[in-house]
């Protein structure tokens, strides 16, 4: 029998969807399992993007540009110019989610046994991304005592060698929705002006942010805008997941080069989720409005009842839809798994994403999750509900 590739063999199970069997035997054991794994928001699709489906009138579905449809990104551009984002159509690159935007990003950028540092916890795909491009993670953990806030900058100096290629971040964050502050990020710009790094920066959370604090952009930062690649994705403030619609957005012109070498090779982005990504950026401003002030609202009701749980700690983030929260247990892996396959209360479990596998290298996460607020607050309080019954009952659980 052929042997399958060491490459394979490394890539990390998905913190988010491996446990999506124990989940479905749940469901078929008659057991209501609420989703808070994943970020699939339950919020509608703007009703631009899905009349602009309906009313779709073509006799074929035709390739489009590998770099986008034109007026798709003269739209972009304008929508990032709304946050002070001096782009152009030129400088975006159209993609078939964020995640191909980070994998192009990685394989234009990173040869072979280069490194790139990334604060964490981190989205669990990155370690994946850079396993097929070759590169290889060092990771820096944050403290969730601290509130998950950006680990001294002389941290990242420690790190660098001669195969440092770059710095990877997600403003706000995914998983633990911390929002950096100026200081922070102006910390990085300086070590990568100083080494001459790219700044991989996934923003695709910038119209979720709860604080008074200004969003900073990567290409907000005077003095590297040729080293930054941003990364970016409809599918989160349009709940459009499966649209499979993203950006790569660069000034870099040798590196947007070698971009499109990748983009030619998968032909072209999706020409019906272009269409309707398109068309969300046309949706009513109360649109965006009304999901951020739900986010809010949920977020509070979340928070305010996680912490009221006996032995369960989590900090109040600043942005994006999740949170990181302590658990008193003795493995959240094993207490995720536990969840489906063995608790249920009054017919209902909950799916949470243990956090352990948003680190790199390290045993932290251990006693941690990930919690999306994508459900509503009824929904949300049922699962704060069956949490707290499981943490009296679990056989592991860990006293404080």
């Amino acid at each position: 029998m052929p042997t399958v590739s060491d490459r394979g063999r490394i890539m990390p199970d998905s913190p988010i969807r491996k446990l999506a069997p124990l989940a479905h035997e749940a469901k078929e054991r008659g057991v209501k399992v609420f989703h808070l794994n994943i970020g699939q928001p339950d919020l509608p699709t703007p009703p631009e993007a899905l009349a602009a489906i309906r009313s779709i009138d073509r006799e074929i579905l035709e390739y489009t540009p590998s770099e986008g449809i034109l007026s798709f990104r003269q739209k972009l551009a304008k929508y990032y110019h709304k946050f002070d984002i001096d782009v152009t159509a030129d400088d975006i690159i159209v993609t078939s989610g964020g995640s191909e935007a980070v994998t192009f990003a990685f394989m234009s950028c990173l040869d072979p046994g280069d490194e790139i540092i990334v604060p964490e916890p981190a989205y669990a795909n990155y370690e994946a991304f850079a396993i097929v491009a070759g590169a290889k993670i060092k990771s820096i953990p944050g403290d969730i005592e601290e509130g998950f806030v950006l680990p001294p900058i002389e941290e990242f100096e420690k790190l660098i060698t001669s195969k440092t290629k770059g710095i990877m971040i997600c403003n706000p964050n995914n998983p633990t929705g911390y929002l950096y502050t100026q200081q922070e990020m102006n910390a990085i710009r300086d070590l990568v002006k100083k080494y001459d790094l790219y700044l991989f920066s996934d923003e695709v959370y910038r119209e979720f942010c709860y604080t008074g604090a200004p969003y900073i952009s990567a290409f907000h930062l005077d003095g590297i805008e040729q080293n930054v690649v941003l990364v970016d994705s409809v599918s989160k403030r349009y709940s459009e997941c499966g649209l499979r619609i993203g950006a790569l957005i660069t000034k870099n012109k040798d590196v947007k080069k070698n971009v499109m070498k990748f983009c030619q090779a998968r032909l072209s982005p999706p020409l019906i989720g272009q269409i309707a990504a398109e068309a969300s950026l046309d949706a009513d401003p109360e649109y965006m409005l009304n999901n951020y002030n739900e986010y809010v609202q949920r977020r509070k009701f979340l928070i305010d009842g996680l912490n009221r749980i006996d032995g369960v700690y989590s900090p109040i983030p600043m942005g994006a839809f999740y949170t990181v929260a302590r658990l008193p247990v003795d493995n959240a892996d094993k207490f995720c798994a536990w969840l489906l396959s063995d608790f249920q209360f009054e017919g209902q479990t909950v799916f949470l994403a243990p956090a352990s596998g948003f680190y790199t290298g390290s045993d932290k996460g251990q006693d941690e999750v990930r919690i999306a607020y994508v459900l509503n607050k009824n929904d949300l309080g049922v699962c704060l509900k069956i949490l707290t019954e499981a943490l009296k009952v679990y056989p592991g659980r860990k006293e404080r």
